[in-house]
């Protein structure tokens, strides 16, 4: 078949790809993703803002509903339920991240979930299907991010989970909704119309909202679709359309299902093992090897001593906070991480709680930091690097770099890493029972022949425990290699 367009060329991708197109390394790829989602969407219920996106999506009610995850007295309308599972898996910014910079599984995971709970299907969707619209919706995102210079860096303007999720989110939608080829496209433009979301609200609780909204938007874009809304065809060829969002944008036509090969088979995403910024995971390896040049054994870091602590690092303004005052700006600020990990010798979820980040010694580090932009050292996941480098009073300079952190796609965590960061995640809300039982379903996913069996264990089944109390769950992420 000759497509015509662009937008034909993924419409195409998302009407006509079947499992037996999915490889060996995008299932095991993605069901790393989705382990790991689900486990940092678990722990994000703990969360001040998940409770604020819950209590809001309780005045939608429908004869239809899914799975809030851990939540087994909350259950919504499917789009609402993608929506705050959305927030939850962003809530810490724990979530995956690819290249170019996104976060792909937070906009897709809550779709896939809430829909195959929710849709009459007979007979009901396999893992295999599930999979297979994930790996779309990852997809779709992955294609509209080459098709600019500007998303190669880590963003400026808009926040790209808000845009390219949001289409992500309706190609996944669409597959399983069985959308046809013209409904798909209209599926797509229609999401386009609710994508965006701008880079000022990083570092603030509004951020977790833009995977919420893209996963509720996409939904929201393929049962409108479905039931006759019309948009532009052409929505992914125009500057106008989705170049909007981006300079230097140049769309392709995608290659056709013969010939399809899966960018998660070129290339892995990055799994975090703590909740910040990305960029934040070089500081913190970079600042830990130089730990070691300063305390021995169980030693404190001799702070009087320190003259100054250089950063050499890129030009990242939002992740540029000297001073941070609340957790979402310390997850954004390249100088509390560093002085987090010279002090502890760690970074964990408890590192970013209220009264971690006001000690009187972080604010004292924090003085004595200065960064530097090399100009070899570019905005991007690929390529950029940290030096930390500490000067002490007699004058002694310790200097580490690191080029590529444990947890990013060239230096992927083991399976056992990322199962252990599942286990700590969950543990807040599931029964440890409950936590095994999905790690050995997400395992065997695509031998997976009724979702329902993952979906009645996303429900949960007691309260949840304060985040504050953290000893227990310090204790388990500590044990990350």
């Amino acid at each position: 078949m000759m497509l015509k367009s662009v937008t034909e060329s993924f419409a195409n991708i998302i009407h006509g790809l079947k499992v037996g197109h999915l490889t060996d390394p995008v299932i095991r790829r993605s069901k790393r993703m989705i382990l790991d989602t689900l486990g940092v969407g678990f722990l994000g219920t703990n969360t001040e803002v998940f409770h604020i996106a819950s209590q809001y999506s309780k005045i939608y009610t429908s004869s239809v509903s899914s799975t809030v995850w851990g939540q087994p007295d909350i259950k919504l309308p499917p789009t609402y339920a993608a929506f705050v599972n959305g927030v939850a898996i962003h809530s810490m910014d724990f979530d995956d991240t690819w290249h170019p910079a996104t976060h792909p599984s937070g906009a897709v995971l809550p779709v896939v979930t809430a829909l195959s709970e929710a849709l009459p299907q007979s007979p009901k969707f396999s893992g295999l299907d599930l999979l297979l619209a994930f790996n779309i919706g990852i997809e779709v995102q992955g294609q509209l991010m080459h098709f600019s210079k500007e998303a190669n860096n880590i963003p400026k303007r808009f926040h790209p989970p808000s845009v390219v999720g949001a289409l992500g989110s309706a190609a996944a939608a669409s597959k399983l909704l069985g959308l046809s080829l013209t409904k798909c496209q209209e599926a797509l433009a229609i999401a386009v119309s609710h994508a965006g979301a701008p880079m000022a609200n990083a570092a603030t609780q509004t951020k977790p909202l833009h995977v919420g909204n893209a996963a509720r938007f996409g939904v929201e874009a393929a049962f409108l679709a479905m039931l006759g809304l019309q948009a532009n065809k052409q929505i992914l060829d125009l500057k106008v359309g989705f170049g909007a969002f981006y300079d230097n944008y140049s769309p392709k036509v995608l290659p056709n299902l013969a010939t399809y090969t899966w960018l998660l088979d070129q290339q892995d995403v990055a799994v975090k093992r703590f909740p910040a910024h990305l960029a934040t995971h070089w500081v913190a390896e970079a600042a830990e090897s130089v730990r070691k040049h300063l305390v021995t054994d169980r030693g404190l870091l001799p702070i009087d001593h320190i003259q100054r602590i250089v950063l050499r690092i890129p030009d990242v303004p939002y992740v540029n906070r000297p001073f941070p005052d609340s957790e979402h700006e310390a997850r954004h600020s390249f100088q509390y991480v560093a002085c987090a990990m010279l002090l502890d010798g760690d970074v964990t979820v408890p590192s970013f709680h209220h009264s971690q980040i006001n000690r009187p010694q972080v604010r004292e580090l924090l003085k004595k930091v200065e960064l530097e932009h090399p100009l070899d050292n570019l905005p991007s996941f690929n390529t950029l690097y940290c030096e930390v480098s500490v000067t002490l009073k007699g004058g002694a300079t310790f200097t580490e770099r690191c080029d590529t952190f444990y947890g990013h796609w060239r230096k992927p965590l083991s399976q056992e890493d990322l199962q252990k960061k599942f286990r700590a995640n969950a543990s807040r809300t599931l029964p440890n029972d409950t936590a095994e039982s999905i790690v050995k379903v997400v395992e065997k996913l695509e031998d997976l022949e009724d979702c329902s069996v993952l979906t009645s264990l996303l429900k949960g089944s007691f309260p949840q425990r304060p985040l504050q109390n953290y000893s227990a769950y310090d204790h388990s992420i500590r044990n990350l290699s």
